[in-house]
């Protein structure tokens, strides 16, 4: 082969050798790039099920105290109607049980009591008595002197009674007013229990509510 010819030959072979050696690099280059991307997105994916992971456990807790929440509520909400449906039942059966009383022997000490309890709640040195129609004609003028009575031994202090001129009262039990009709004290049944009604209210749930105390 003649000089001219080895010397095309071996730069057509240079050529194609720098030609392959350049494409390998590319290969490489292009083979490293796919795999950082690979590795790229793989840390994207782990990173976004990571995260969807610790939401839905959030979510199944929020979910789950909700449901603890709501249940805790509805559970308080029915205590309260079966508290306060005995309360009810209790009063109303307070309230027979009184006016049943009335045409008893000893109702004459209940309704000095409840006088006392009034002429002193009311603190007014004049009043007037009230009661219903089937207490009025017990208020005499014996039963008004022994109140009287009462009421100076607790108190130290004089109070005249009389009874009121007034129609008589619809429920159970007395209203004491003051000589000037600005004040008044009422001692009614009704109104006397629901004086009372926290201290119903947490005798009940005591007894039936409270958690038993460890020994």
């Amino acid at each position: 082969m003649k000089p001219v010819e080895q010397g095309k030959a071996a730069l057509i072979s240079g050529i194609e050798a720098d030609a392959r050696a350049e494409e390998q690099r590319l290969l490489a280059d292009a083979q490293a790039q796919a795999a950082e991307k690979k590795k790229y997105a793989q840390q994207k994916i782990d990173g976004i099920l990571d995260e969807a992971r610790s939401k839905a456990a959030e979510q199944a807790e929020s979910i789950k105290r909700k449901a603890i929440s709501g249940v805790e509520l509805e559970i308080k909400r029915r205590n309260l109607q079966v508290r306060d449906a005995l309360i009810q039942e209790l009063m109303d059966r307070v309230e027979k049980r009184l006016a049943a009383m009335i045409d008893g022997p000893d109702y004459r000490t209940v309704l000095t009591s409840w006088i006392v309890e009034a002429a002193i709640g009311l603190d007014a040195e004049t009043a007037t008595v009230n009661a219903s129609e089937r207490e009025r004609p017990l208020i005499d003028a014996a039963m008004l002197d022994q109140a009287r009575q009462a009421v100076l031994s607790k108190t130290g202090k004089h109070v005249t009674l009389t009874l009121s001129d007034a129609p008589p009262l619809k429920g159970q039990g007395v209203v004491l007013t003051s000589r000037d009709g600005r004040m008044a004290f009422n001692n009614q049944v009704r109104t006397r229990m629901l004086r009372k009604q926290r201290q119903m209210r947490r005798l009940i749930y005591d007894g039936l509510f409270a958690s038993p105390r460890e020994e």
